[in-house]
């Protein structure tokens, strides 16, 4: 009898059952399950765990595919302030299921105060910010990030960087046409109205009358970094892919980010700076010149042993050049200030050279590189604060760090997140020598000092937790020697 009249003789369901078995054999064949599942009983069998089933649930889900960006999802929240902001949340497909990983939230850009003339409008134009971002996170970058490893953290970063600037180049080509497509009859009338010449002589003329000196002209102040709508999805979704990939990983976020930075493993707390007085134009009161009064802790104090302990002083509103005397003054009275934050615009350059020739190493100048880290170095500064905004992304933090080395501390921006601490791993991640987290009120700073204490807890009780031993009055002038910490494992 022939193999095709016996086939036919069996009956259509034993002949699908073969078919599936077949199959099926085939297919564990070329995955390899049988000898994995050998491979697992046999371990079993010699560990003899005492939960046997939880280590087989380990064995296999350490075998899992790596997981993959499934999508993006940015809702709007309200930050300290109740002001609008966006929120960026990753989800990832682990174990063939679909899992929410993490969100973080960065600040956009800084808002007025409830009395400024004009918050109407800025309260808009920031509504209109946040909606854009949601709608960048949840349309074209969802798509765009939608099976990437969230642990290449450089590639996820060159994604988003790119999307920035093609929608950064099509507003300033959207711009020039709108000015190019302006009636130039509209632009003469008003450059070449009489009236605003003769205007302009009599307020000449009255000014000689007031005074017969002269004063230096202000150089003109440099327009203000456009905010481009939508920016801070680019930050928000960076670092939350960044604790995704750490929360993979089963690693804290600043350990991730000290191994993007190819960083040795020992860690140190950076010295936070605790913001005693807010003033400024924006504050209640009279004092116009500063905008805070910061205390910086003894060197390798614990966080928790570092709170008011120094002394402190203010001035008074002054020109460019007499400010000049009056922080030579501030400086020489009161040695406890050791670094002043952008004393002058950076339009000063004068200024700058002055004021850093006649305090000499007594106090360091210190400027804000957020919007202006390429930007040629302002004469006589040392040190540089650097916040993590907008587009700012974690590659661009780690960049911009490396190329300052030794000589930036992370700052918060005007208005943080409530839950989001982010910014002490940040720090810590980054070995910065300072970090200036604000006053010692307000969840969104109390989260930031909370957590950084809790990661001096850990490297304490890991044993890997550097001290400095010393901390030179001025800061950013030399790196601070360090030493280990003679702390020992706690069972």
């Amino acid at each position: 009898m022939s193999y095709r009249g016996f086939t036919s003789r069996v009956p259509k369901e034993e002949r699908d059952l073969c078919d599936v078995r077949t199959a099926a054999a085939e297919f564990y064949r070329v995955n390899g399950v049988p000898q994995l599942i050998e491979r697992a009983l046999n371990e079993l069998f010699f560990l003899q765990p005492e939960d046997v089933h939880g280590y087989l649930a380990n064995y296999f889900t350490n075998l899992c595919a790596p997981p993959r960006i499934s999508r993006l999802k940015g809702r709007e929240v309200y930050d300290a302030r109740g002001q609008l902001s966006i929120e960026a949340e990753v989800f990832c497909i682990v174990c063939n299921e679909e899992k929410s990983m993490s969100s973080a939230a960065v600040s956009s850009h800084s808002g007025p105060k409830e009395t400024s003339p004009v918050w109407k409008a800025k309260s808009q134009e920031r509504a209109d910010h946040v909606l854009t971002a949601a709608q960048w996170i949840n349309g074209p970058l969802n798509n765009m990030l939608k099976g990437q490893n969230p642990c290449d953290q450089s590639d996820v970063d060159h994604i988003l960087s790119n999307f920035f600037t093609a929608r950064f180049l099509e507003e300033k080509d959207i711009q020039k046409e709108e000015e190019e497509s302006r009636s130039p009859s509209e632009t003469e009338v008003v450059l070449s109205s009489p009236l605003s010449a003769q205007t302009k002589n009599k307020k000449s003329v009255d000014k000689g009358k007031k005074s017969n000196s002269v004063e230096k002209p202000f150089p003109p102040a440099e327009p203000p970094e456009p905010a481009l709508p939508g920016s801070s999805a680019i930050g928000s979704v960076s670092l939350a892919v960044a604790k995704t990939a750490a929360k993979i990983q089963g690693i804290p976020l600043y350990k991730h980010i000290a191994a993007l930075k190819n960083r040795k493993a020992l860690f140190h707390i950076p010295v936070p700076l605790v913001t005693l007085l807010s003033c400024g134009k924006t504050s209640p009161g009279k004092l116009s010149l500063l905008k805070e009064v910061i205390l910086i802790p003894k060197a390798g104090q614990r966080v928790k042993e570092s709170k008011g302990k120094y002394e402190v002083s203010a001035g008074v509103l002054k020109s460019p050049d007499e400010l000049v005397d009056v922080y030579q003054t501030l400086t020489s009275r009161y040695p406890a200030v050791v670094a002043l934050i952008d004393p002058f615009r950076r339009e000063d350059i004068d200024q700058w050279e002055k004021l850093s020739n006649v305090i000499g190493d007594s106090c360091s100048l210190l400027s804000d590189i957020t919007f202006k880290s390429k930007a040629p170095p302002l004469p006589g500064v040392r040190g540089h604060v650097l916040k993590h905004i907008r587009e700012t992304t974690v590659s661009d933090l780690i960049c911009i760090t490396s190329e300052h080395q030794g000589s930036v501390m992370m700052g918060t921006a005007c208005s943080e997140p409530c839950s989001e601490d982010s910014l002490s791993d940040i720090a810590v991640g980054l070995d910065l020598d300072y970090v200036k987290l604000g006053g010692l009120s307000g969840a969104e700073r109390m989260t930031k000092y909370n957590r950084l204490i809790s990661i001096e807890e850990e490297l304490v009780q890991q044993g890997i937790l550097v001290c400095e031993e010393k901390h030179p009055p001025p800061l950013f002038t030399e790196r601070p020697q360090r030493q280990c910490a003679a702390a020992e494992r706690t069972d």
